[in-house]
């Protein structure tokens, strides 16, 4: 059995937690800060879930199953994508946790994501993630001033 491979990442976000939750449940919101990504899916737990973009030129779709739906708390889903260079097969998707929590008038986010495919990946996920959220605050921030 190799070590399981992961990483969390948290950010506070000047919004209400009803905003953030629509913000991550919304298509045409993540497309707007989820580095243009196009999700599909009906959100109810064994659905898959889709994500659609563009990156360095080149069209990707990466897919995975949703989990656990719990608004506004608690979002899981599991993601597997080509670039990976695993097998599509359950025992190589990765399993992102969406965690909410109310912060006086504002919202604290913690994303974690398991079962990565090395460090490699690890500090790829989280150089992204890094970008993800900081844009999503920057999104949500902005609408409301």
């Amino acid at each position: 059995m190799t070590e399981d491979v992961r990483t969390e990442q948290s950010i506070g976000i000047d919004a209400p937690i009803d905003e953030v939750w629509a913000a991550l449940t919304t298509p045409d919101q993540i497309e707007q800060w989820f580095l243009g990504v196009r999700t599909e899916t009906d959100w109810r737990p064994g659905s898959p879930i889709v994500h659609r973009g563009e990156y360095q030129g080149k069209p990707y779709e990466d897919v995975g199953t949703i989990l656990e739906f719990e608004p506004p708390r608690r979002l899981v889903h599991t993601h597997w994508s080509p670039v990976s260079g695993r097998p599509n097969v359950p025992e190589s998707h990765e399993v992102v946790v969406w965690e909410l929590a109310e912060r006086g008038a504002g919202t604290v986010l913690t994303v974690e994501e398991s079962n990565l495919a090395s460090e490699e990946a690890k500090a790829t996920s989280e150089r992204t993630w890094g970008v993800v959220l900081e844009n999503l605050k920057g999104f949500l921030e902005s609408r409301a001033s």
